[in-house]
């Protein structure tokens, strides 16, 4: 299981999810198939993480979204 961030190329702006194909899920989100980010495309992968179990993916997807989270994806994944 993947744990998935992508940037707008509209705004910049980020969005973090999880899927077992990370390529198949981003071509999703870029036909509209996604509700969440149907309005801000074309998307672009700025990074993913390979997790062993889907529980301990979903934590750290969980955690992207907390402020901490937010402030790691700007440091890990998000420098100009």
């Amino acid at each position: 299981m993947f744990v998935y961030i992508l940037q707008s190329k509209k705004d910049g702006t980020f969005y973090v999810g999880s899927a077992k194909n990370v390529a198949e899920r981003l071509l999703q989100h870029n036909r509209s198939q996604s509700l969440a980010t149907k309005g801000k495309r074309p998307w672009i992968l700025v990074g993913a993480e390979e997790y062993d179990t889907v529980s301990v993916a979903l934590k750290r997807e969980k955690f992207f979204k907390t402020g901490r989270g937010k402030r790691a994806i700007r440091n890990l994944y998000l420098k100009k």
